[in-house]
């Protein structure tokens, strides 16, 4: 008995041993690699840029008062529908004060020679009667009251017109600001109570309000350098706007600006495109938009992702299954590329199993460029 115990004992230790030793070999080997592979997909191919931008538009005008004062009424608000000739503000004058002078001056001037040829016309009558002047003489003295009668009246307009804005019993349309065009009012800056300044030679005046036709909305945005190269008037356009997730505008490129402008440190170059609008959706103006600038589309060709193509030589060419766990090299040629996804025009089929190279990660699900929604990568 007391030989079989050290015995047993020596045994457990070399047992343990072996088994660590096995373990750790074991840890040691690394799992064998399994290729991946992929098919090539019948896709909608679109290579496009981005521009950024906003919804405005297409023509805009700003109502400006004829005379400057106080806004004494406003007839509309915001989202008002406006015909030419409707009225949207009144504007209450108030008088310059070396202009009403300079017209109440006026005015006394001509009250002194209208008294002077009513004087001079009397006793010019009284000399006729007693055969003194001839009856020319008398009709210039006549003429002369006339003439002075007209200047007092128009001196008499002109100081009405400086303390009112419009004469007395005339059209108000110096102090009464009327829409111009039809279309919508989109924004009305001003409150009833405060001052304005008419538009003249020297300033642009206060804008009362701003009527756009909300019919025709284009889309205004800013091209990189980078890009501008490759777009060109009449290339068809998606917009997707910011506010309206769900819907995808059709458009098309009208304008591209000749010059560029810096911009946070880079050129940009500014883009107009129309919109063709949907029934039942309104735009409003200023609502932010990406537009995706097509500038070259394949449908329905065979594809495969770019990740698969390898070069050598200037050549292109994947790997493609010939056996269980056996790849051989074939040349392929690429057509139209998203930058993910390129047009296979020959070298493979639907058929062919493709190898994933070793950093050509894993294949994007169904809902992204490609793949299958939750799955693994096609193939083993």
């Amino acid at each position: 008995m007391k030989r079989i115990i050290p015995a047993l004992i020596v045994l457990a230790i070399v047992g343990l041993g072996a088994g660590t030793m096995w373990w750790l070999w074991k840890k040691s080997q690394k799992p064998p690699v399994v290729a991946k592979t992929e098919a090539a997909e019948v896709k909608d191919i679109v290579k496009k840029t981005v521009a950024t931008g906003a919804i405005v538009p297409r023509e805009e005008v700003e109502l400006k008062p004829r005379v400057s004062g106080v806004i004494e009424e406003l007839y509309l608000q915001a989202g008002a529908v406006v015909k030419t000739g409707d009225k949207v503000a009144k504007i209450r004058v108030v008088p310059d004060a070396a202009a009403l002078q300079r017209a109440e001056s006026g005015v006394a001037a001509a009250k002194i020679a209208f008294d002077n040829a009513k004087r001079e016309l009397t006793r010019a009558q009284q000399l006729y009667a007693q055969g003194v002047i001839a009856e020319a003489e008398l009709q210039r003295y006549k003429t002369d009251l006339a003439l002075r009668q007209q200047e007092l009246g128009s001196a008499g307009s002109g100081l009405t017109i400086v303390k009112e804005g419009a004469t007395r019993g005339g059209p108000a349309s110096n102090v009464v600001v009327t829409a111009t065009v039809d279309g919508m009012v989109i924004d009305v800056p001003v409150k009833k109570g405060q001052s304005v300044i008419e538009s003249n030679n020297f300033n642009p005046g206060t804008t009362i309000a701003t009527v756009a036709n909300m019919g025709d909305m284009i889309f205004q945005g800013q091209v990189d350098e980078s890009e501008v190269g490759k777009i060109k008037e009449g290339l068809p356009l998606a917009i997707k706007i910011g506010a309206l997730e769900k819907e995808t505008f059709e458009g098309k490129l009208e304008y591209i600006a000749p010059k560029g402008k810096a911009i946070d440190g880079a050129i940009q170059f500014e883009i107009k495109a129309s919109i063709t609008p949907k029934a039942g959706v309104f735009i409003r103006a200023g609502y932010s938009a990406n537009a995706d600038v097509v500038l070259a589309k394949r449908e329905k060709v065979l594809a495969i992702r770019e990740a698969l193509v390898q070069q050598k030589d200037g050549q292109s060419f994947v790997e493609v299954e010939v056996a269980p766990k056996q790849f051989a090299r074939r040349d392929v040629k690429l057509g139209l590329s998203d930058g993910i996804w390129a047009e296979v025009v020959s070298g493979v089929t639907d058929k062919d199993k493709i190898k994933q190279p070793a950093n050509a990660g894993p294949a994007a699900m169904k809902g992204g460029p490609g793949g299958r929604p939750g799955g693994p990568p096609r193939g083993r």
